[in-house]
């Protein structure tokens, strides 16, 4: 999720937790102490831009980090609050304030550390955007309730609100995926590999990318209260791993960043629709039918030992959000016919 979001959501953990007396407190340090996690984005290489996205949710969001979590937490914060707790409830509000920060973000489809060291699997349940109001809203109003209530009952109550948010969350992309399963049988496809995943701010329109005979299609899915909605996408060749090893030098800077980044895409790679020297992550995109991907990588093919750029495409056209806002609404849109 995003950091404010991490921080309202370990805020209510520890104000839940806390003593009447201590609930303003507590609610603060479990404020700062769910954003720690999140200090993972301060590993970077001028040289190997590739660095910050593996280690963006790594071992500082494994369940087995909590502890070291909290304590790092607890020490920076003691000096500022030694007069007001004793060194052990400190730890005790930062431990709560950490505990759900890499479950939270393993509720995105980003990917996270959740059970290193023993397992590098990047834990996605595709169940909640990374920015979303609801789940936020939720917890700040259970915060804010709590804190001038000085009622620990709030931010409980608050806490099973968001759980059933992600209850409700998990139906609707039950909903989505089945939907696509059989959209896929109607086209005589056999899906290898499937992912649908919620897109911004919402749980109602999810984007749907799968494998198919190594071409991955995109499809748009308004999942409703009552009826589901399709927007068609498109479909694009799927980078394969025998391409990479005819198209560049085996063993080269070039190859193993490229090797790297379809770790990091879950094998969801395919080359830009538009640029030539840019390989992209399809699961991802502005918009939830379109076939152009929202970050890639970007090289030179003729220097194989210098490192790729990770790059970003985010726009701000008032034609994309005039159609993103019309497909969540359910109001039709030009399809993005497959070819």
């Amino acid at each position: 999720m995003d950091l404010i979001t991490q921080g309202l959501l370990g805020a209510a953990v520890a104000q839940s937790g806390s003593k009447q007396a201590e609930t303003k407190i507590a609610t603060l340090i479990g404020f700062l102490a769910g954003m720690l996690a999140d200090a993972d984005v301060l590993i970077y290489s001028a040289q190997d831009s590739l660095l910050s996205i593996e280690y963006h949710r790594h071992f500082s969001h494994a369940l087995l980090f909590i502890p070291v979590g909290a304590l790092i937490a607890a020490v920076l914060l003691w000096p500022f609050m030694k007069k007001r707790l004793v060194f052990s409830r400190l730890y005790y509000y930062c431990f709560l304030g950490y505990l759900l920060s890499g479950t939270l973000d393993a509720f995105t489809s980003y990917g996270t550390y959740l059970y290193w060291p023993f397992s590098n699997e990047r834990v996605a349940w595709h169940l909640i955007s990374i920015i979303d109001p609801i789940f936020s809203g939720i917890l700040i109003l259970s915060i804010v309730v709590g804190f001038k209530l000085k009622a620990v009952k709030v931010a409980r109550v608050g806490l099973l609100l968001c759980v059933s948010y992600l209850t409700i969350s998990a139906w609707q992309l039950d909903r989505a995926e089945t939907f696509v399963r059989q959209l896929a049988t109607q086209r005589g496809h056999h899906i290898e590999r499937l992912v649908v995943k919620p897109s911004l701010g919402n749980i109602i329109l999810w984007r749907s990318t799968y494998v198919s005979n190594d071409t991955i299609y995109i499809d748009a899915v308004r999942v409703g209260w009552s009826k589901i909605k399709h927007y068609a996408g498109s479909h694009i060749a799927r980078l394969h791993q025998d391409e990479i090893k005819k198209t560049f030098k085996d063993g080269s800077v070039l190859v193993k960043d490229i090797q790297r980044f379809n770790y990091f895409s879950d094998n969801y790679l395919a080359w830009h629709p538009t640029k030539n020297n840019v390989i992209g992550d399809m699961r991802y995109s502005l918009l939830p039918d379109s076939v152009e991907p929202l970050w890639g990588i970007e090289f030179d093919k003729q220097q194989g030992q210098e490192h790729v750029r990770f790059v970003t495409f985010r726009t701000n056209k008032k034609a994309e959000r005039d159609r993103f806002f019309s497909m969540l609404k359910g109001v039709d849109v030009t399809p993005l016919l497959l070819k």
